[in-house]
């Protein structure tokens, strides 16, 4: 594997581990198997794409996390107020958004942003590696704001629902509403990476979210491997270093 291989796929690895961090917040804190990532993903490219386009995208990248969080709503809102089945719910709102996906885009299949502004471009002076510069330098902020969000009481009421719900109705936190802001955090994310993603490859795709929750699962479960111990830093790890080793086998 030569050195620009390598890179190429480091920084792909970074992307994904953004993206893992979602992964993380629903599969690990929340205990729920959320189906919607593969839409919710391409939504963050769809939304960061098109604000490129037409020249804003740093507003993309908070358009597609809005975005991504009202997709996360919609799925909570079918768990808590609906009583359908997590697994189903995802599904539902993955499916539904296939359409919606393809109305951002314009009834286009993709939307090629080649040779407009993207939050790489906007600092080429930073050196041939700015790439893996600006990708790395969101993973650390990202990695570091879940982190203390965590810590807070918000976040330990999140952490305790999906460590034990029924304790958590004990104690009178309404667990509904911990459910529906933690999958909508987590598809926040989700998108999040999906939208750093279209601007790192120049254009956004209808079916490009296809297979990403494998991928996050794959990559938390890679980096699990390595990384056993207990403690809140020690869970990160594998979100972080578990999609750049899968990544770089890939």
């Amino acid at each position: 594997m030569s050195f620009a291989v390598a890179i190429d796929a480091l920084e792909l690895g970074i992307i994904f581990a953004i993206m893992s961090f979602g992964v993380f917040v629903s599969y690990k804190i929340l205990n729920l198997p959320d189906m919607t990532t593969d839409g919710s993903f391409t939504t963050g490219c769809a939304v960061s794409a098109l604000f490129a386009l037409h020249g804003h995208p740093i507003i993309g990248l908070l358009a597609a996390i809005a975005a991504g969080a009202c997709a996360g709503f919609i799925t909570g809102f079918m768990q808590t107020k609906c009583k359908v089945a997590p697994l189903l719910s995802g599904i539902l709102t993955m499916t539904a958004l296939y359409s919606i996906n393809l109305k951002i885009m314009g009834s286009q299949p993709n939307i090629s942003i080649f040779g407009k502004d993207t939050i790489f471009t906007l600092v080429k002076g930073l050196g041939e590696y700015h790439k893996f510069i600006v990708a790395g330098v969101i993973l650390i902020v990202t990695a570091v704001a879940l982190f203390i969000f965590l810590k807070t009481q918000l976040g330990m009421s999140l952490r305790a629902t999906g460590d034990n719900e029924a304790m958590v109705r004990a104690s009178s936190i309404n667990s509904d509403f911990m459910k529906l802001f933690g999958l909508a955090m987590a598809n926040g994310l989700v998108a999040f990476g999906g939208a750093i993603f279209a601007q790192y490859q120049n254009f956004a795709d209808g079916s490009g979210g296809v297979g990403m929750m494998v991928v996050g699962v794959a990559g938390i479960i890679v980096g699990e491997a390595f990384f056993r111990k207990e403690g809140m830093v020690m869970a990160f790890l594998p979100v972080i270093f578990g999609p750049i080793g899968y990544r770089l086998l890939l």
